[in-house]
Protein backbone atom coordinates (compact mmCIF):
# COMPACT_ATOMS: atom_id res chain seq x y z
CA UNK A 1 0.00 0.00 0.00
CA UNK A 2 1.51 3.50 -0.63
CA UNK A 3 2.26 5.92 2.01
CA UNK A 4 1.78 9.41 2.10
CA UNK A 5 4.68 11.66 1.68
CA UNK A 6 4.91 15.57 2.66
CA UNK A 7 7.09 18.10 0.37
CA UNK A 8 8.72 21.16 -0.30
CA UNK A 9 9.14 22.43 -3.60
CA UNK A 10 10.08 25.38 -6.12
CA UNK A 11 8.06 25.73 -9.35
CA UNK A 12 9.59 27.21 -12.62
CA UNK A 13 8.54 30.72 -11.19
CA UNK A 14 10.63 30.35 -7.88
CA UNK A 15 7.48 30.08 -5.31
CA UNK A 16 7.38 27.86 -2.85
CA UNK A 17 4.60 25.33 -2.72
CA UNK A 18 4.23 23.13 -0.29
CA UNK A 19 1.89 19.68 -0.06
CA UNK A 20 1.31 15.57 -0.23
CA UNK A 21 1.66 13.31 -2.65
CA UNK A 22 1.46 9.22 -2.15
CA UNK A 23 3.96 7.00 -3.58
CA UNK A 24 5.69 3.20 -2.51
CA UNK A 25 9.02 5.28 -1.32
CA UNK A 26 10.49 9.03 -1.34
CA UNK A 27 12.38 8.25 -4.82
CA UNK A 28 9.04 7.39 -6.39
CA UNK A 29 7.79 11.03 -4.70
CA UNK A 30 11.17 12.66 -6.24
CA UNK A 31 10.42 11.81 -9.79
CA UNK A 32 7.11 12.52 -9.89
CA UNK A 33 7.82 16.04 -8.28
CA UNK A 34 10.80 16.57 -11.13
CA UNK A 35 7.84 15.52 -13.97
CA UNK A 36 5.53 18.50 -12.83
CA UNK A 37 8.52 21.02 -13.42
CA UNK A 38 9.33 21.24 -9.61
CA UNK A 39 12.58 21.65 -8.19
CA UNK A 40 12.38 18.99 -4.67
CA UNK A 41 13.63 20.90 -1.53
CA UNK A 42 11.86 18.14 1.11
CA UNK A 43 10.20 15.10 0.98
CA UNK A 44 9.57 13.79 4.54
CA UNK A 45 6.97 10.44 4.89
CA UNK A 46 4.06 11.71 6.81
CA UNK A 47 3.30 10.55 10.76
CA UNK A 48 0.16 8.28 10.92
CA UNK A 49 -2.28 10.78 13.58
CA UNK A 50 -5.28 9.87 15.09
CA UNK A 51 -7.21 11.79 12.39
CA UNK A 52 -9.21 9.50 10.26
CA UNK A 53 -11.66 10.33 7.24
CA UNK A 54 -15.17 8.90 6.95
CA UNK A 55 -16.27 8.43 3.80
CA UNK A 56 -19.64 8.13 3.41
CA UNK A 57 -19.74 6.77 0.03
CA UNK A 58 -16.63 5.40 -0.92
CA UNK A 59 -15.55 5.52 -4.42
CA UNK A 60 -18.01 7.49 -5.61
CA UNK A 61 -17.18 10.96 -7.38
CA UNK A 62 -19.88 13.85 -7.93
CA UNK A 63 -20.45 14.28 -11.66
CA UNK A 64 -19.20 18.13 -10.92
CA UNK A 65 -16.08 17.04 -10.23
CA UNK A 66 -15.48 14.81 -12.88
CA UNK A 67 -16.40 17.32 -15.43
CA UNK A 68 -13.72 20.00 -14.02
CA UNK A 69 -11.27 16.90 -14.30
CA UNK A 70 -12.16 16.19 -17.66
CA UNK A 71 -12.06 19.76 -18.99
CA UNK A 72 -8.42 20.24 -16.95
CA UNK A 73 -7.40 17.23 -18.27
CA UNK A 74 -8.40 17.99 -21.79
CA UNK A 75 -6.88 22.04 -21.78
CA UNK A 76 -3.26 20.07 -21.05
CA UNK A 77 -3.28 17.01 -23.70
CA UNK A 78 -4.27 20.37 -26.13
CA UNK A 79 -1.04 22.51 -24.46
CA UNK A 80 0.99 19.61 -25.30
CA UNK A 81 1.99 18.17 -21.99
CA UNK A 82 2.78 15.10 -21.69
CA UNK A 83 -0.18 12.59 -20.57
CA UNK A 84 2.15 10.93 -17.23
CA UNK A 85 2.64 14.54 -16.42
CA UNK A 86 -0.92 15.68 -16.92
CA UNK A 87 -1.84 13.23 -14.68
CA UNK A 88 0.78 14.11 -11.99
CA UNK A 89 -0.79 17.69 -12.55
CA UNK A 90 -4.69 16.27 -11.84
CA UNK A 91 -3.87 14.15 -9.12
CA UNK A 92 -1.88 16.61 -7.25
CA UNK A 93 -4.78 19.50 -7.80
CA UNK A 94 -7.69 17.62 -7.72
CA UNK A 95 -10.06 18.76 -4.61
CA UNK A 96 -12.50 15.57 -4.61
CA UNK A 97 -9.81 13.00 -2.76
CA UNK A 98 -11.52 10.07 -4.23
CA UNK A 99 -11.25 11.38 -7.39
CA UNK A 100 -7.68 12.43 -6.86
CA UNK A 101 -6.72 8.55 -5.52
CA UNK A 102 -8.47 7.38 -8.40
CA UNK A 103 -5.91 9.09 -10.74
CA UNK A 104 -3.00 8.57 -8.82
CA UNK A 105 -3.92 4.80 -9.78
CA UNK A 106 -4.28 5.68 -13.29
CA UNK A 107 -1.16 7.18 -13.31
CA UNK A 108 0.73 4.14 -11.86
CA UNK A 109 -1.18 1.99 -14.66
CA UNK A 110 -0.20 4.14 -17.06
CA UNK A 111 3.23 4.06 -16.00
CA UNK A 112 3.52 0.34 -16.00
CA UNK A 113 2.24 0.71 -19.90
CA UNK A 114 -1.41 0.73 -19.99
CA UNK A 115 -3.22 2.81 -22.55
CA UNK A 116 -5.36 5.55 -20.80
CA UNK A 117 -8.69 3.73 -21.98
CA UNK A 118 -7.44 0.79 -20.85
CA UNK A 119 -6.36 2.41 -16.92
CA UNK A 120 -9.89 3.82 -17.24
CA UNK A 121 -11.91 0.84 -17.82
CA UNK A 122 -10.07 -0.56 -14.62
CA UNK A 123 -12.29 2.04 -12.45
CA UNK A 124 -16.38 1.51 -13.29
CA UNK A 125 -17.48 3.49 -10.21
CA UNK A 126 -15.48 6.62 -11.42
CA UNK A 127 -15.73 6.43 -15.31
CA UNK A 128 -18.89 4.80 -17.20
CA UNK A 129 -18.68 3.30 -20.50
CA UNK A 130 -19.23 6.24 -22.24
CA UNK A 131 -16.43 8.19 -21.18
CA UNK A 132 -14.06 4.70 -21.69
CA UNK A 133 -15.81 4.43 -25.31
CA UNK A 134 -15.29 8.06 -26.30
CA UNK A 135 -11.81 8.52 -24.82
CA UNK A 136 -10.72 5.18 -26.52
CA UNK A 137 -12.00 6.50 -30.13
CA UNK A 138 -10.01 9.98 -29.15
CA UNK A 139 -6.93 7.97 -28.92
CA UNK A 140 -7.46 5.99 -31.74
CA UNK A 141 -8.33 9.32 -33.80
CA UNK A 142 -5.29 10.88 -32.51
CA UNK A 143 -8.12 13.67 -31.41
CA UNK A 144 -8.17 12.79 -27.65
CA UNK A 145 -8.20 16.72 -26.63
CA UNK A 146 -11.17 16.85 -28.44
CA UNK A 147 -12.80 14.45 -27.26
CA UNK A 148 -12.29 14.77 -23.96
CA UNK A 149 -13.68 18.50 -24.54
CA UNK A 150 -16.82 16.92 -26.04
CA UNK A 151 -17.13 14.53 -23.22
CA UNK A 152 -16.58 17.69 -20.51
CA UNK A 153 -19.51 19.39 -22.44
CA UNK A 154 -22.02 16.31 -22.42
CA UNK A 155 -21.22 16.03 -18.79
CA UNK A 156 -21.94 19.88 -18.08
CA UNK A 157 -25.05 19.87 -20.02
CA UNK A 158 -26.00 16.15 -17.81
CA UNK A 159 -25.26 18.48 -14.59
CA UNK A 160 -27.43 21.13 -16.03
CA UNK A 161 -30.12 18.66 -16.20
CA UNK A 162 -30.04 17.00 -13.29
CA UNK A 163 -29.73 20.13 -11.51
CA UNK A 164 -33.21 21.50 -13.70
CA UNK A 165 -34.85 18.18 -12.41
CA UNK A 166 -34.06 18.58 -8.81
CA UNK A 167 -35.10 22.18 -8.84
CA UNK A 168 -38.69 20.92 -9.81
CA UNK A 169 -38.77 17.91 -7.63
CA UNK A 170 -37.26 20.08 -4.66
CA UNK A 171 -40.44 22.47 -3.62
CA UNK A 172 -43.28 19.16 -3.74
CA UNK A 173 -40.39 16.90 -1.74
CA UNK A 174 -40.45 19.84 0.73
CA UNK A 175 -44.17 20.49 1.29
CA UNK A 176 -44.54 16.96 1.51
CA UNK A 177 -42.06 16.55 4.37
CA UNK A 178 -44.12 19.47 6.15
CA UNK A 179 -47.38 17.94 5.79
CA UNK A 180 -46.11 15.00 7.31
CA UNK A 181 -44.89 16.86 10.24
CA UNK A 182 -47.77 18.61 10.83
CA UNK A 183 -50.00 15.82 10.68
CA UNK A 184 -47.70 13.85 13.05
CA UNK A 185 -47.45 16.90 15.14
CA UNK A 186 -51.55 17.17 15.38
CA UNK A 187 -52.34 13.71 15.80
CA UNK A 188 -49.44 13.89 18.99
CA UNK A 189 -50.67 17.01 20.31
CA UNK A 190 -53.76 18.34 19.36
CA UNK A 191 -55.91 15.62 18.96
CA UNK A 192 -55.65 13.62 22.42
CA UNK A 193 -56.65 17.13 23.97
CA UNK A 194 -59.98 17.49 22.09
CA UNK A 195 -60.11 13.30 22.84
CA UNK A 196 -59.95 13.98 26.13
CA UNK A 197 -63.33 16.71 25.80
CA UNK A 198 -65.27 14.32 24.20
CA UNK A 199 -65.44 11.59 26.32
CA UNK A 200 -66.37 14.14 29.17
CA UNK A 201 -69.30 15.53 26.96
CA UNK A 202 -70.22 12.06 26.04
CA UNK A 203 -72.25 11.13 23.27
CA UNK A 204 -71.68 9.57 19.46
CA UNK A 205 -68.81 11.49 17.26
CA UNK A 206 -69.35 11.73 13.79
CA UNK A 207 -67.25 9.07 11.74
CA UNK A 208 -64.30 11.63 10.55
CA UNK A 209 -63.55 12.38 14.06
CA UNK A 210 -63.59 8.92 14.94
CA UNK A 211 -61.42 8.23 12.47
CA UNK A 212 -59.18 11.27 13.40
CA UNK A 213 -59.24 9.75 16.88
CA UNK A 214 -58.44 6.55 16.06
CA UNK A 215 -55.19 7.72 13.57
CA UNK A 216 -54.04 9.71 16.43
CA UNK A 217 -54.43 6.20 19.13
CA UNK A 218 -52.23 4.51 16.68
CA UNK A 219 -49.68 7.17 16.05
CA UNK A 220 -49.15 8.18 20.15
CA UNK A 221 -49.00 4.53 21.20
CA UNK A 222 -47.29 2.75 18.45
CA UNK A 223 -45.36 5.81 17.27
CA UNK A 224 -41.81 3.81 16.88
CA UNK A 225 -43.95 0.86 15.22
CA UNK A 226 -45.39 2.88 12.82
CA UNK A 227 -41.77 4.83 12.20
CA UNK A 228 -40.36 1.53 11.93
CA UNK A 229 -43.22 0.06 9.49
CA UNK A 230 -42.88 3.33 7.20
CA UNK A 231 -38.68 2.97 7.15
CA UNK A 232 -39.31 -0.99 5.98
CA UNK A 233 -41.68 0.04 3.32
CA UNK A 234 -39.21 2.46 1.81
CA UNK A 235 -36.48 -0.02 2.26
CA UNK A 236 -38.76 -2.55 0.48
CA UNK A 237 -39.90 -0.39 -2.12
CA UNK A 238 -36.15 0.49 -2.76
CA UNK A 239 -35.02 -2.80 -2.70
CA UNK A 240 -37.69 -3.55 -5.07
CA UNK A 241 -37.08 -0.84 -7.37
CA UNK A 242 -32.94 -2.55 -8.14
CA UNK A 243 -34.46 -5.43 -9.50
CA UNK A 244 -34.91 -5.76 -13.26
CA UNK A 245 -38.72 -6.32 -12.69
CA UNK A 246 -39.32 -3.51 -9.96
CA UNK A 247 -37.25 -0.76 -11.89
CA UNK A 248 -39.38 -1.61 -15.32
CA UNK A 249 -42.23 -1.35 -13.50
CA UNK A 250 -40.94 2.47 -11.91
CA UNK A 251 -39.65 3.78 -14.70
CA UNK A 252 -43.00 2.94 -16.26
CA UNK A 253 -45.10 4.55 -13.52
CA UNK A 254 -42.69 7.70 -13.71
CA UNK A 255 -43.44 8.36 -17.64
CA UNK A 256 -47.22 7.89 -16.89
CA UNK A 257 -47.32 10.38 -13.10
CA UNK A 258 -49.27 13.38 -13.64
CA UNK A 259 -47.43 16.56 -13.86
CA UNK A 260 -44.34 15.23 -13.71
CA UNK A 261 -44.15 12.59 -16.44
CA UNK A 262 -43.70 14.80 -19.13
CA UNK A 263 -40.67 15.84 -17.44
CA UNK A 264 -39.14 12.65 -17.03
CA UNK A 265 -39.56 11.59 -21.00
CA UNK A 266 -38.10 14.44 -22.10
CA UNK A 267 -35.16 13.86 -19.50
CA UNK A 268 -34.65 10.49 -20.97
CA UNK A 269 -35.14 11.61 -24.96
CA UNK A 270 -32.50 14.47 -24.18
CA UNK A 271 -30.44 12.01 -22.63
CA UNK A 272 -30.71 9.75 -25.45
CA UNK A 273 -30.27 12.12 -28.11
CA UNK A 274 -27.60 13.48 -26.30
CA UNK A 275 -24.82 10.38 -26.00
CA UNK A 276 -25.84 8.15 -29.36
CA UNK A 277 -24.94 12.94 -31.15
CA UNK A 278 -21.33 12.77 -29.24
CA UNK A 279 -20.89 8.94 -29.66
CA UNK A 280 -21.39 9.00 -33.62
CA UNK A 281 -19.71 12.25 -33.49
CA UNK A 282 -16.69 10.60 -31.76
CA UNK A 283 -16.56 7.89 -34.36
CA UNK A 284 -17.48 5.38 -31.88
CA UNK A 285 -19.72 2.25 -33.85
CA UNK A 286 -23.16 2.41 -33.97
CA UNK A 287 -23.56 -0.74 -32.76
CA UNK A 288 -21.58 -0.34 -29.41
CA UNK A 289 -22.68 3.21 -29.40
CA UNK A 290 -26.34 1.77 -29.18
CA UNK A 291 -25.11 -0.58 -26.24
CA UNK A 292 -23.99 2.96 -24.44
CA UNK A 293 -26.80 4.65 -25.02
CA UNK A 294 -29.04 1.51 -23.57
CA UNK A 295 -26.97 1.28 -20.41
CA UNK A 296 -26.58 5.16 -19.48
CA UNK A 297 -30.29 6.87 -20.72
CA UNK A 298 -31.44 6.20 -17.02
CA UNK A 299 -35.16 4.78 -18.51
CA UNK A 300 -35.19 0.64 -18.38
CA UNK A 301 -38.17 1.47 -20.83
CA UNK A 302 -36.15 3.53 -23.17
CA UNK A 303 -33.14 1.45 -22.80
CA UNK A 304 -35.70 -1.61 -23.83
CA UNK A 305 -36.01 0.06 -26.78
CA UNK A 306 -32.92 1.02 -27.53
CA UNK A 307 -31.84 -2.63 -27.46
CA UNK A 308 -34.35 -3.72 -29.48
CA UNK A 309 -33.06 -0.99 -32.36
CA UNK A 310 -29.42 -2.26 -31.53
CA UNK A 311 -31.19 -6.01 -32.99
CA UNK A 312 -32.65 -4.34 -35.44
CA UNK A 313 -29.10 -2.55 -36.78
CA UNK A 314 -27.83 -5.98 -36.36
CA UNK A 315 -29.83 -7.48 -39.07
CA UNK A 316 -29.57 -4.75 -41.63
CA UNK A 317 -32.25 -2.20 -40.74
CA UNK A 318 -31.62 1.18 -40.17
CA UNK A 319 -32.34 3.25 -36.97
CA UNK A 320 -35.50 5.00 -38.08
CA UNK A 321 -37.64 2.12 -39.02
CA UNK A 322 -37.46 0.10 -35.60
CA UNK A 323 -37.28 3.85 -33.75
CA UNK A 324 -40.75 4.31 -35.04
CA UNK A 325 -42.12 1.02 -33.92
CA UNK A 326 -41.74 2.42 -30.29
CA UNK A 327 -43.82 4.69 -28.80
CA UNK A 328 -41.68 6.30 -25.96
CA UNK A 329 -40.05 8.21 -29.14
CA UNK A 330 -42.17 10.89 -30.61
CA UNK A 331 -42.99 11.46 -34.13
CA UNK A 332 -40.76 14.30 -34.18
CA UNK A 333 -37.86 12.45 -32.82
CA UNK A 334 -38.17 9.79 -35.85
CA UNK A 335 -38.51 12.36 -38.49
CA UNK A 336 -35.34 14.20 -37.66
CA UNK A 337 -33.26 10.71 -37.66
CA UNK A 338 -34.77 9.93 -41.11
CA UNK A 339 -33.47 13.09 -42.49
CA UNK A 340 -30.09 12.37 -40.55
CA UNK A 341 -29.81 9.26 -41.97
CA UNK A 342 -30.36 10.19 -45.52
CA UNK A 343 -28.31 13.22 -45.56
CA UNK A 344 -25.43 11.58 -43.48
CA UNK A 345 -26.30 14.30 -40.99
CA UNK A 346 -26.95 12.02 -38.34
CA UNK A 347 -25.14 13.23 -35.29
CA UNK A 348 -26.09 16.79 -35.93
CA UNK A 349 -30.09 16.06 -36.25
CA UNK A 350 -29.36 14.47 -32.25
CA UNK A 351 -27.67 17.13 -31.29
CA UNK A 352 -30.35 19.51 -32.43
CA UNK A 353 -33.37 17.00 -30.84
CA UNK A 354 -31.17 17.27 -27.51
CA UNK A 355 -30.84 21.40 -27.44
CA UNK A 356 -34.87 21.18 -28.30
CA UNK A 357 -35.89 18.95 -25.24
CA UNK A 358 -32.98 20.78 -23.34
CA UNK A 359 -35.13 24.10 -24.02
CA UNK A 360 -38.53 21.93 -23.36
CA UNK A 361 -37.31 21.06 -20.12
CA UNK A 362 -36.32 24.16 -18.67
CA UNK A 363 -39.79 25.41 -19.83
CA UNK A 364 -41.48 22.75 -18.30
CA UNK A 365 -39.74 23.38 -15.17
CA UNK A 366 -40.59 26.87 -14.66
CA UNK A 367 -44.28 25.97 -15.56
CA UNK A 368 -43.73 23.73 -12.84
CA UNK A 369 -42.54 25.71 -10.34
CA UNK A 370 -45.57 28.21 -11.37
CA UNK A 371 -48.10 25.59 -10.70
CA UNK A 372 -47.04 23.50 -7.71
CA UNK A 373 -46.78 26.36 -5.47
CA UNK A 374 -50.22 26.98 -5.08
CA UNK A 375 -51.03 23.86 -5.64
CA UNK A 376 -48.81 22.71 -2.48
CA UNK A 377 -50.43 25.49 -0.75
CA UNK A 378 -53.73 23.94 -1.45
CA UNK A 379 -52.80 20.52 -0.25
CA UNK A 380 -51.31 22.10 2.92
CA UNK A 381 -54.04 23.95 3.83
CA UNK A 382 -56.40 21.24 2.78
CA UNK A 383 -54.50 18.62 5.14
CA UNK A 384 -54.57 21.16 7.98
CA UNK A 385 -58.46 22.04 7.14
CA UNK A 386 -59.96 18.64 7.33
CA UNK A 387 -58.18 17.86 10.43
CA UNK A 388 -59.64 20.62 12.18
CA UNK A 389 -62.91 20.18 10.88
CA UNK A 390 -62.92 16.64 11.71
CA UNK A 391 -62.25 17.88 15.44
CA UNK A 392 -64.75 21.05 15.36
CA UNK A 393 -67.59 18.64 13.96
CA UNK A 394 -68.76 17.62 17.14
CA UNK A 395 -68.70 20.83 18.47
CA UNK A 396 -71.34 22.07 15.79
CA UNK A 397 -73.57 19.74 16.81
CA UNK A 398 -73.25 20.38 20.05
CA UNK A 399 -73.83 23.98 19.72
CA UNK A 400 -77.11 22.68 17.84
CA UNK A 401 -78.73 20.90 20.05
CA UNK A 402 -77.77 23.89 22.66
CA UNK A 403 -80.15 26.08 20.21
Amino acid sequence: MADTYTYKARNPQGALLQGELQADNDALVLSRLREMGYVPLEVKAKKAGLKKEFVLRPGRVKLKDLTVFTRQFATMINSGLPLLRCLSILEQQTAAKELAKVVGKMRTEVEQGASLSESLEQHPKTFNRLFVAMVRAGETGGVLDSVLLRVADTMEAEVALRRKIKSAMTYPIVVFALVVIILTAMLIFVVPTFETLYKDLGGTLPAPTKLLIAASNIVTKYFLFVVAGVAVMIYGARRYILTDRGRRQFDRLKLKIPIFGGLFHKTALSRFSRTLGVLSSSGVPILQALDIVAETVGNSIMADAVRDIQESVKQGENITKPLSRHEIFPPMVVQMLAVGEETGALDTMLEKIAEFYDAEIEATVDSLTALIEPLMVAVVGGTVGAIVISLYLPLFKIFELIK
